[in-house]
């Protein structure tokens, strides 16, 4: 299956070619869930502290859709 994904805030660092917040497709086994995506674009679970899909946040656990879009985004500091 493809899903469409964006990373923010400097998760593009971990896969070449990728630009913040600009989508980009991966395909996917079968009832692939948000953790097998994380793993696939190595990108390290504590670093994906909001994973959304089709705008809602969603647990790293839920099984994800064909053509779901996808929004993953490291904590923010500030203050």
């Amino acid at each position: 299956m493809k899903v469409e994904v964006r990373v923010f805030a400097g998760l593009q660092k971990y896969i070449n070619g990728v630009s913040s917040g600009v989508p980009f497709e991966v395909e996917l086994g079968p009832e692939a869930t948000g953790m097998e995506l994380l793993n696939k674009l190595d990108i390290p679970k504590e670093e994906a502290f909001v994973f959304m899909v089709n705008g809602c946040r969603v647990v790293l656990g839920s099984v994800l859709k064909e053509g779901d879009r996808i929004g993953i985004f490291p904590p923010v500091g500030g203050g």
